[in-house]
């Protein structure tokens, strides 16, 4: 007889993992709580964060042509829903039959996403998903005449190692079949100063949402972390390609998490994200390699992001 793992026994496992390991590290995927969601709509606000911006610039300018090539009978199946602001822009556009899979780790911003969205569509059926997508999950019974369109916006793919990201690709491209596709976001690389201030804002919103991730452990986990011990740190790592975040100890310290002793010195980080760069050819030849092949490609006005839109090559195992 098999027991499965509850989330907080799963948060801990991974908690405690990280935590012990050398350099120490925590998953991303757990700044995601409430309060760790909302900060994160507040920085997607920022004057430095033009992620959200470019994408929403992108999406607006360009969204006839985009829906055309997607189609407008089709199940969206959107991993990281979140508020899902990007994603009316396709949805109002969208013809019956359609159904919207919003896709969310955080059960609070998901449900009040759905509710925002049963009042305002009725043009198609909305079935919400609480999950960790990064995790193989089942989707609701959908209409197999409609094909299935994974909408992976924001640039979260670069929160993945390119071994993650190829891992999560053939799982996506497993779930599309021959007649579906990935609508993906992703930043682009560019100068290392306008990268690094949208991962260190000026207000020290991005550090308060990295700093969210150690509340969140000893509200849940009864961890005793000195939040003030600790700083927000972001780095451009130009040759991994990648912007970290780290939470920095401020001094010698020792944090317990129910048994467990973590030993903290001076100086020592906790690697708590990282949020790949891509040129469009470094993206293209990723997807390739689990087949997925480019149908088209997407930019702001300045090029600082791009949105792709893939299909399963014929020839793909």
């Amino acid at each position: 007889m098999t027991h499965e793992m509850t989330e907080p026994a799963i948060f801990l496992k991974d908690v405690l993992e990280g935590l012990s390991a050398s350099p120490k590290t925590l998953l991303c995927k757990y700044f995601y709580n409430e309060r760790g969601s909302l900060l994160f709509e507040k920085i997607c606000e920022l004057d430095e964060y033009y992620l959200t911006r470019a994408e929403l610039e992108l999406m607006r300018t360009q969204i006839e042509e985009i829906v055309q090539t997607i189609g407008t009978q089709c199940c969206l199946v959107e991993l990281g829903s979140g508020s899902s602001l990007k994603t009316e822009l396709i949805l109002e556009r969208l013809q019956s039959p359609s159904i919207y899979v919003p896709v969310d780790i955080s059960q609070e911003m998901l449900m009040r996403t759905a509710e925002r969205f049963r009042q305002n569509y009725t043009q198609f059926s909305l079935q919400p998903v609480c999950a960790d997508f990064t995790r193989p999950f089942d989707l609701p019974r959908l209409k197999e005449n409609l094909p299935t369109i994974v909408y992976f916006p924001g640039s979260t793919i670069g929160n993945f190692s390119p071994e993650q990201a190829m891992k999560l690709l053939r799982r996506i491209r497993d779930s599309i079949c021959d007649e579906g596709g990935l609508l993906v976001g992703y930043d682009l690389k560019k100068n290392r100063s306008i990268l690094e201030a949208a991962y260190d804002d000026s207000l020290g919103v991005t550090g308060e949402f990295n700093l969210n991730m150690l509340k969140r452990i000893n509200d849940e986990l009864g961890a005793d972390f000195d939040v003030s011990q600790f700083e927000h740190r972001a780095i451009y790592n130009e040759d991994q390609g990648r912007v970290e975040m780290h939470l920095v100890s401020l001094g010698h310290q020792l944090v317990k998490i129910g048994d467990t002793r973590i030993s903290l010195e001076t100086d020592e980080t906790i690697h708590t994200e990282n949020s790949y760069k891509f040129t469009v050819e470094e993206f293209s030849q990723l997807a390739m390699n689990v087949g997925l092949h480019s149908v088209e490609t997407w930019y702001d006005s300045r090029g600082y992001f791009a949105l792709q839109y893939l299909k399963v090559r014929s020839e793909a195992v």
